[in-house]
């Protein structure tokens, strides 16, 4: 310390090295030994004399200069050690502000958040320098949309890296995304004093920057939902700034609004660094759902925006496909997800609008995100570690009311059913019927979950049995169905027929593994029996099951080698007694029953064929 008492390194950069050398020092005794007062104390009295020496009125400009390149970084390493030297820290960086360039201090700053050592890249060293940028933001006289963009991405980067790498208990990182809440305020006040273009496309910097924060405070404090509210309330608040509504954000199009700005004619990396933008936006809005303190913060009512999306069947796909960003993020608490899972059953539950009865309606662009969003529904209900989440998702997917009461049960059994279908509440129903299939089978092609791949093939039998109860319905004239949207071909093709094969005979050949896929494959001959006794009983051959060829192609190629393949396993188990071939032979019998029964059913069609 007597080098800095003296200024022999005032105009020397082997001294100012060797400064820096020596306050690294300090700070790694502190992580050598984190259990020991002596080296913190030791720290504290470093950076305090650190703070003396550049407060001081009589130094040379020069030398202010020169140290500002490479002492916020060194001190900011002792923002690490304890909240007193946090405080020194800050002011060591608040002085360099003060006397030094906004350009250069911007530059410095981002160079220090940009490159800290592996040992400290952790939340407490960025929180003095996101303090420090937060401040000279607002000294910013020109230019002011051009040097905050060229900071921003280092700082979302910064938040990215810390989020994905959390331990538990970090106190600090709480600290930090308040420290980034304060840079979205010094935005904003450098905002109000712009005019135009200019304050137009910072505005949608500022909106853009502050939907990445609200993804990064849920992946890192989803699980503590007390403390997420306060720094939700204060991010929503942004939002009405900058123009973005819940609606616009929970169908994306308010997201692709604020981009366009920013981006410019040529389009620009910037976007690029905004990787949660979208999961921020949706989350925007799962935790006004949440709270009603977050909604009124931003001026929302929820309620009227559900409805919405109830009544406009093109922003309810678009909010489908945008909810997949949260089911599908892996790092978002599963708290978070099942909430989200609740919002999205508000919104496809109940009486709401199908427009798709339009055949010039165009709906294709949404089905890839809406694909998507199924795929992810799938891993919540096959990963979700709670039985109310996967319920949850699972009737999401594919739940029905029943409307009960005399109605219901007035009308016979058809029109019981009839009611049913017009009270679907799920994801796969709000799909036009003429998608409904491929979308399926789809889902079932890229599933390796044998669970999963059986309640899809059960949703389609499903689908064929209300199918064919309309049909049957409108020949007998029971009642003039109100909902037109079920043609008699949806799903009554040779489509079924393919989608049992797909999983009897499985395209690398051989019949399918089991016990493995003992559930896929009761599915498929459930969904193969229910099809060939209901064309049987209507004298109807829609699927082409009854033709002899196909009758053949099912017996030879599907039936006949699965039943070598059970009955063989079947008989391998039965001279073990251990509770794995007890559980091979629990799960076969099922499948065994069935598979016996379609042989029989095939069986007697080709003898009365013959």
């Amino acid at each position: 310390m007597q080098s800095i008492e003296s200024g022999d390194f005032q105009r020397s950069d082997k001294s100012i090295a060797e400064l820096v050398d020596f306050l690294n020092s300090v700070t790694d005794a502190v992580v050598s030994e984190p259990d020991e007062d002596s080296p913190e104390h030791e720290a504290f009295r470093v950076v305090t004399e650190i703070h003396r020496y550049v407060a001081s009125p009589s130094l040379d400009q020069a030398v202010i200069d020169a140290l500002s390149f490479e002492l916020p970084k060194a001190v900011a390493r002792f923002a690490c050690v304890s909240r007193r030297c946090l405080e020194i820290a800050e002011r060591v960086i608040d002085r360099f502000i003060e006397i030094c360039s906004p350009r250069d201090m911007i530059s410095i700053l981002c160079e220090a958040l940009d490159s800290p050592s592996t040992m400290f890249k952790v939340p407490g060293y960025f929180v003095p320098l996101l303090s420090g940028l937060s401040k000279v933001f607002l000294s910013i006289q020109r230019r002011q949309f051009e040097q905050v963009k060229a900071a921003v991405p280092v700082i979302v980067n910064v938040l990215k890296a810390v989020s994905s790498e959390l331990d538990d208990g970090d106190t600090d990182y709480e600290d930090l995304l308040t420290r980034s809440i304060d840079i979205a305020k010094s935005v904003q006040a450098v905002c109000l004093k712009l005019e135009d273009e200019g304050k137009e496309k910072l505005q949608a910097l500022l909106g853009l920057y502050v939907l990445e924060i609200m993804a990064f405070v849920s992946i890192g404090l989803g699980y503590k939902v007390s403390s997420c509210l306060s720094l939700m309330s204060q991010l929503a608040y942004f939002l009405r700034f900058c123009n973005l509504s819940y609606l616009g954000l929970i169908t994306g199009c308010d997201v692709d609004i604020i981009i366009a700005p920013v981006a410019g004619e040529d389009g620009d990396d910037l976007v690029g660094c905004f990787a949660h933008v979208k999961h921020g936006a949706c989350l925007a809005v799962i935790w006004g759902f949440i709270s009603n303190e977050v909604a009124q913060a931003v001026d929302e009512d929820l309620a009227a925006v559900k409805a919405k999306l109830s009544s406009d069947q093109t922003k309810r796909w678009q909010a489908i496909g945008m909810l997949r960003n949260i089911f599908s993020c892996v790092n978002l608490p599963w708290e978070l997800k099942k909430q989200a899972i609740n919002f999205l059953l508000s919104i496809v539950d109940g009486n709401i609008l199908r427009q798709y009865d339009n055949e010039h309606m165009e709906c294709s662009s949404d089905m890839p995100s809406i694909f998507a969003t199924l795929q992810a529904i799938q891993m919540v209900i096959i990963y979700a570690p709670e039985a109310e989440i996967r319920r949850n998702a699972f009737h999401a997917l594919k739940k029905r009311q029943k409307k009960g009461g005399r109605e219901a049960n007035g009308g016979g059994g058809y029109f019981l059913r009839l009611r049913e279908i017009e009270k679907q509440s799920e994801v796969l129903a709000d799909i036009p019927t003429s998608m409904r299939f491929d979308t399926l089978t789809a889902l079932i092609k890229n599933t390796d979950s044998s669970s999963m791949m059986a309640i899809l093939i059960d949703c389609v039998r499903e689908e064929m049995r209300m199918e064919n109860c309309q049909r049957i319905s409108r020949g007998n004239q029971v009642i003039q169905a109100q909902n037109n949207s079920c043609h008699s071909t949806a799903f009554w093709n040779d489509g079924p027929l393919e989608l049992v094969g797909l999983v009897l005979r499985p395209p690398k050949g051989g019949p399918p593994s089991l016990p493995e896929y003992g559930d896929a494959v009761l599915s498929a001959l459930n969904l193969y029996r229910f099809v060939l006794i209901t064309e049987s009983t209507g004298n109807t051959n829609y699927t082409g099951v009854l033709s002899e060829k196909n009758l053949q192609k099912a017996y030879n190629e599907w039936l006949l080698p699965l039943r070598t393949l059970v009955t063989g396993i079947v008989a391998a188990n039965q001279k073990d007694y251990n509770q794995l071939a007890l559980d091979t032979l629990c799960a076969l019998n099922p499948l065994e029953l069935v598979l016996y029964r379609c042989i029989e059913l095939v069986e007697e069609k080709l003898k009365r064929a013959a």
